[in-house]
């Protein structure tokens, strides 16, 4: 695997820290600002909202613009942005601060996943776009909870000066590791939007959002659900939270590999196994050691779910990735935004701190249907996964071999 792919996950780092910090830091801010917890939720539902208008406009508006300019302008934006919520007076402008740094969130990890497809060989793929996204399960080893306990002794503000801060090093490594890499001849905002006309590249937006959504329901609110149930202390939050991104780290690992060679029953298995494990979770999380390693496992097949749908709508989208990657962005962060939101509404409509597990159960099952009902509309037709895939790989080896 080429260096330039850590410049890349360099920057999901960053992206994925500011993304998902506010989880830990949601306390903070409600004594701060004198909210509750759930209003506080809204936060994420902010950057969330951020993500999905912001992807794929930025998308479009960069479809003529070379790929590593583009990344340059987007990293600058999101910095930007976190200074903005460092600074925000009220909780009014830090909402509109959080949305402000989501715009670019989507268009980067969109094109970024384009950009580590085209810097390996076509095997190997899928491990290159897990290897991009392990930036964002560093993030949740390292970056969330360093940020929370930051945040605990110092108070919320400063953990976003150090994530501007770290948007400023991954504008050094993106230009000094990344190679200038060329459009594809056929690339262009009509292409890219043609993309959309495939019955499978909007299943698989459709997966993303329901199949997804169940993971927030329960990391927006996991520090609130392990000190008011299980009975951890506030203190024992940026563990938790290192927990759940050991357990990204490994499922992303896991989910590389298997995608490339079978991306179908991957995408399968993960969201099979993540509709259980939020199920048990509703009765795990009453005791200490059973919390504790379901908040590992859900990590796991939550994030095993990432890299086999984005390649899926890649895929389908052939040669014209960008736009329907970015958007495949759009559909992960609705898909936040909408847990966020279900999971903080079954709590304050009275059902108990254990209630978003169960809702975020039903909420994967559905993108399983989705998903399998994709899978049968695919089977044996001409649009078939392998055979679309080895089409791309004809037509971009035509492209390339062009003078």
């Amino acid at each position: 695997m080429p260096l330039s792919l850590l410049a890349l996950a360099i920057s999901t780092f960053g992206f994925g820290t500011a993304e998902c910090v506010i989880m830990g830091l949601m306390p903070n801010v409600a004594s701060d600002m004198g909210i509750s917890i759930p209003s506080a939720g809204y936060l994420v539902s902010a950057y969330a909202i951020g993500v999905v208008i912001g992807a794929p406009i930025l998308a479009a508006l960069g479809t003529r613009i070379p790929r590593k300019g583009m990344m340059l302008t987007l990293i600058l934006l999101f910095m930007f942005g976190n200074l903005a919520s460092a600074l925000a007076p009220s909780f009014g402008m830090l909402i509109a601060s959080r949305v402000l740094a989501g715009l670019p969130h989507g268009a980067f990890f969109g094109l970024a996943a384009v950009v580590a497809t085209r810097l390996v060989h076509k095997e190997r793929q899928a491990s290159a776009v897990a290897i991009m996204f392990m930036g964002l399960t560093v993030a949740n080893v390292v970056g969330v909870p360093a940020g929370t306990a930051i945040g605990q002794q110092f108070g919320w503000r400063p953990v976003f000066f150090i994530i501007t801060a770290i948007g400023l090093f991954a504008v050094a490594s993106l230009a000094v590791l990344i190679p200038k890499v060329p459009h594809v001849a056929r690339e262009g905002f009509g292409s890219e939007l043609r993309a959309f006309t495939n019955r499978q590249v909007l299943l698989g937006l459709l997966t993303a959002v329901f199949g997804f959504g169940g993971v927030f329901t329960v990391f927006s609110y996991v520090g609130s659900m392990t000190t008011r149930v299980t009975g951890l202390s506030e203190s024992s939050t940026p563990w938790v939270l290192a927990l759940f991104g050991i357990g990204m780290t490994l499922g992303g690992m896991v989910a590389g590999p298997l995608t490339d060679r079978a991306l179908r029953p991957t995408l399968y298995g993960a969201l099979a196994a993540l509709a259980l494990s939020l199920l048990l979770f509703t009765f795990a999380i009453q005791v200490t050691w059973a919390a504790l390693t379901m908040v590992i496992v859900l990590g796991a097949v939550g994030f095993g779910t990432v890299t086999p749908i984005q390649m899926l709508v890649m895929t389908y989208a052939q040669s014209a990735p960008t736009l329907a990657s970015a958007s495949n962005q759009s559909a992960f962060n609705l898909a936040n935004a909408g847990g966020a939101w279900l999971g903080g509404m079954v709590v304050a409509a009275g059902f108990g701190w254990r209630s978003p597990a169960l809702a975020g159960a039903l909420l994967t099952a559905l993108g399983l249907a989705v998903a399998l009902l994709a899978g049968f509309l695919d089977r044996d037709r001409t649009g078939s996964i392998y055979r679309v895939a080895a089409q791309s790989r004809h037509v971009e080896a035509e492209v390339e071999a062009v003078p």
